[in-house]
């Protein structure tokens, strides 16, 4: 069985300690890609390092984390736009909007999340979204940018089954993660409506564990328990899951020059 864990922050300080064996232990559950997204300039030598040890297994994004957009995102943008300059990377992301914590810097998201869907069309990536309490200033700021030349991955879906189907429309796949097993996460009540060609499976670790590990770090391994939870949802088999997934990933990643 092969898995694709779409978006996880291997590089952040909650694996500091263990992080080859966190690594290690996926791969033993068949997890054998790994894609990282970005949060903002301070990491970028952490993910830079990651990619070094783990070059065929690792995939790097860049860009600005919309919780991460403050007075200074300008001078943020700016070193984004000069690494995409300098190297590849696999998708933006990840980019959007955030209105659970601060509004504060409401402008201010929606024009980094602009800029970078722009940065996007340019060099033919997909982006990854971060959408929280935004779903509507979301697909404001999507609609505007409509067309073939937009697609990639609504991290950690969490809306509605209208919602997903408005993200679908847009040409995106839905992230699907630790929520899909949890008791009030609701995305289980309505994932079999929407076509297995549309979703693809993350962790999101060392954020949102799924059950029985709600609460505690979360790691790329735990991605089985997601897929077990997603098989149930569609009443198929987990291998069956892991392909199809796999599947979506790779159309997403596919022009990417990913060796899969």
């Amino acid at each position: 069985m092969e898995l694709m864990d779409t978006h996880t922050h291997l590089y952040t300080e909650a694996f500091d300690e263990d992080q080859s064996l966190v690594i290690e232990r996926a791969r033993a559950e068949g997890v054998q890609h790994f894609f990282i997204p970005a949060i903002d300039s301070t990491y970028i030598e952490r993910m830079y390092a990651l990619e070094a040890a783990y070059p065929d297994q690792i995939h790097l994004m860049a860009g600005l984390h919309p919780t991460h957009v403050k007075e200074n995102f300008k001078e943020e943008l700016n070193l984004v736009e000069a690494q995409l300059k300098q190297r590849k990377f696999c998708a933006i992301g990840e980019i959007g909007m955030d209105l659970y914590w601060d509004k504060e810097f409401i402008k201010e998201q929606q024009d980094a999340f602009s800029q970078q869907i722009l940065w996007a069309k340019t060099y033919s990536l997909p982006i990854v979204i971060h959408c929280r309490a935004a779903f509507d200033e979301v697909f404001e700021v999507l609609e505007q940018h409509r067309g073939e030349d937009l697609f990639g991955i609504f991290h950690c879906f969490t809306g509605t089954l209208e919602e997903a189907k408005r993200a679908i429309d847009l040409n995106f796949k839905l992230g699907i993660g630790g929520v899909v097993t949890f008791k009030n996460g609701k995305i289980d009540q309505f994932l079999n409506q929407i076509s297995l060609e549309s979703i693809v499976l993350e962790t999101d670790a060392p954020y949102l564990a799924p059950a029985p590990h709600r609460g505690k770090r979360n790691e790329s391994s735990y991605l089985t328990l997601i897929a077990e939870k997603v098989a149930q949802c569609y009443g198929v088999s987990v291998d069956f899951i892991a392909e199809k997934t796999s599947e979506n990933a790779r159309a997403i990643f596919k022009n990417q020059k990913i060796k899969f």
